[in-house]
């Protein structure tokens, strides 16, 4: 049987797939001589979990959470995904502050590969991390802390440093969201009113389809409590849900019209007890500094023609800036701008291509679990903390137990 990612455009190499459920047993797998990589739920895009030799699932990673009212943290196994953790908080009156739009991606893979969610005030998940523990290369298992001299190089790790087999989230008080959708903003109206519509809500995503390249088709809000969003433009509120693609049901998608609920089912785009499918889609995103997102976006509109054809939809979302060496807020606010894609895999890296080099004066950082055609040079322009990451990867591994054809770029810079 051919092991593949969610989307099916990835086949992994490995006839090698081991599944411990402690740190103890990861220890053990890494005692054997060979290299390794982890795989959480196989929701990245490219090659950055592949390995022709032992594959680690940590899908039995998920020991019970272990609540730290106090610190308003909990810890969980690298396995455990958002969808199981939620519910779990919820009963006992905490809440995260961010989740993505699936709810079923692992915590572990979220944060290695730098996944976020959307607000102006709210961090990407990797962001959300009190603490990692691993499991190196030589078996040793090593804690690293907010703080840490390591910390903030080893949380988006790219899985070139260890196993992970624990993370400590920051919790808060659990709290209720309003989802409202609204359609039909002019482009030119939503770049003129960029921060006011980004601002509106605790959460903001605005989608296009490119079938008319001057039209915002949706714009989805997440307020806390049930404030009512003020959209420049007064986009037509939506009387019915709504799926970001139009003319698909929106079955799977969390409640909507202004209708309040708790956190864990609004703040994601699809239910909790949705479990997607593996869909005819592939992705990529850049995530441009908020100071750049602008203009990045008229420029983007000038490629309409190339992205239309292959387009499912484009969405468009915010978050504050982090410390993280790797992350896509890295000492910036940015702004995403993530593709959905029809699953032509030639194409859609030709059209990705043609975007990176449009979008390359304005610093975009391409999603590191996503499809781009950016080079190490590309990478170690907009991640300045790169080499040092590169150099914390040959300290923590210096055998390169944990590299892979994807991380290959780590040699080229950091020396």
């Amino acid at each position: 049987m051919t092991l593949t990612n969610w989307a099916g455009n990835v086949r992994f190499r490995t006839t090698e797939i081991a599944t411990p459920s402690t740190t103890d047993e990861v220890r053990e797998i890494l005692s054997s001589a060979g290299t390794v990589r982890a795989l959480g739920s196989g929701h990245s895009f490219n090659l950055i979990a592949d390995t022709d030799a032992t594959l680690i699932s940590t899908a039995k990673l998920v020991a019970a959470p272990v609540i730290d009212a106090e610190a308003r943290t909990v810890t969980v196994g690298a396995g455990t995904r958002y969808g199981e953790l939620a519910p779990l908080l919820e009963a006992q009156g905490w809440a995260l502050s961010n989740l993505a739009s699936l709810p079923h991606i692992t915590i572990a893979g979220s944060v290695a590969t730098g996944t976020h969610g959307s607000g102006d005030g709210v961090g990407t998940l990797s962001s959300a991390v009190a603490a990692i523990e691993l499991v190196t290369a030589d078996g040793e298992v090593v804690t690293l802390r907010r703080g840490d001299a390591q910390f903030d190089g080893a949380v988006v790790s790219l899985g070139a440093l260890g196993i992970v087999t624990r993370v400590t989230l920051d919790i808060e008080p659990s709290f209720e969201v309003t989802q409202r959708v609204f359609t039909g903003l002019p482009l030119e109206t939503a770049l003129e009113n960029f921060d006011a519509i980004m601002g509106a809500a605790y959460s903001v995503s605005m989608f296009l389809q490119w079938t008319d390249p001057d039209r915002v088709d949706q714009v989805w809000t997440k307020a806390r409590g049930e404030q009512v969003p003020v959209i420049p433009g007064d986009p037509a509120p939506a009387t019915e849900r709504l799926h970001p693609l139009a003319g698909v049901s929106a079955e799977a998608c969390t409640e909507q019209l202004g209708v309040p609920g708790r956190w864990l089912d609004r703040l994601p785009h699809f239910r909790l007890d949705f479990t997607p499918s593996n869909g005819d889609e592939l992705q990529s995103e850049l995530l441009v500094p908020r100071r750049h997102a602008v203009e990045a976006l008229r420029v983007l509109r000038t490629l309409a023609d190339d992205i239309a054809p292959l387009i499912q939809v484009t969405e468009i979302r915010s978050m504050k800036a982090d410390t993280l060496w790797l992350s896509p807020a890295y000492e910036t606010d940015a702004v995403g701008l993530h593709f959905t894609w029809k699953q032509d895999q030639p194409a859609v890296e030709a059209v990705i291509a043609k975007i990176e080099e449009a979008l390359a004066p304005f610093e975009g950082r391409p999603h590191w679990g996503k499809l781009s055609q950016a080079s190490a040079a590309d990478r170690a322009r907009v991640w300045p903390k790169l080499g040092e990451f590169a150099e914390l990867a040959r300290e923590m591994d210096p055998q390169g137990r944990f590299r892979n054809d994807f991380l290959a770029f780590l040699d080229d810079v950091g020396r």
